[in-house]
């Protein structure tokens, strides 16, 4: 019987592949590539947990390899800053760790673009962390609930849908979508980025 110890998950590995398949994607696309990332960009504590071998940081680590092509948007959902959500494994509330985010990506060289409050409703405490993010420098966008959703695709993909969203305006190839939590809207934003890119004209996908 062999005892030798193998690891479940070749971190290097992941990150040259990984890579690989993005670039190819831009390249397949052309104009803009959009990515969604499932679960946690950094501090991905679960999925060090139950792949050994993974690192907390893979998949930044990944995207350093891609940091002269992409950009981040972080979104959050205005409701988690009303109700002053907070984030389980760090104990601290969203809208801080949007602000943590930011500021871990810029610091290791990634470019962070903007914030998009999704599900905004003129919610008090998502204007006052926009003000607060503005002071930073940093642009916010403003992403609604839209009626309907997710069935009603005929209103959705519409002016009155996807339509009365900002559009995110973004520079770079890749367009990395990220978020504190769950719930926060990132498919819902990526989509809605879809909707106002062909209504200009790009050619872009969601990977």
């Amino acid at each position: 019987m062999n005892n030798e110890m193998k690891i479940g998950f070749d971190n290097e590995k992941y990150l040259k592949m990984q890579s690989e398949h993005i670039r190819q994607r831009i390249a397949q696309f052309g104009d803009k590539l959009y990515l969604e990332f499932g679960g946690k960009l950094y501090d991905d504590f679960h999925a060090s947990r139950v792949l050994p071998g993974f690192k907390p940081d893979s998949k930044l680590q990944m995207l350093l390899q891609l940091k002269d092509e992409a950009e981040i948007v972080i979104v959050i959902n205005s409701g988690d800053i009303e109700k002053n959500k907070v984030r389980g494994d760090l104990g601290i509330t969203y809208d801080i760790d949007v602000i943590r985010l930011v500021n871990v990506f810029t610091k290791i060289g990634l470019y962070v673009s903007s914030v998009v409050l999704t599900r905004y409703d003129n919610q008090p405490s998502a204007d006052a962390f926009q003000s607060r993010l503005e002071a930073l420098g940093i642009k916010v966008y403003h992403h609604y609930s839209i009626k309907g959703y997710p069935s009603d695709l005929k209103y959705i993909i519409s002016d009155e849908g996807y339509g009365k969203n900002d559009y995110i305006e973004t520079s770079r190839k890749l367009v990395v979508v990220t978020a504190p939590g769950p719930g926060s809207g990132k498919m819902a934003t990526c989509l809605s980025q879809l909707y106002h890119e062909h209504k200009r004209g790009i050619n872009a996908c969601l990977c």
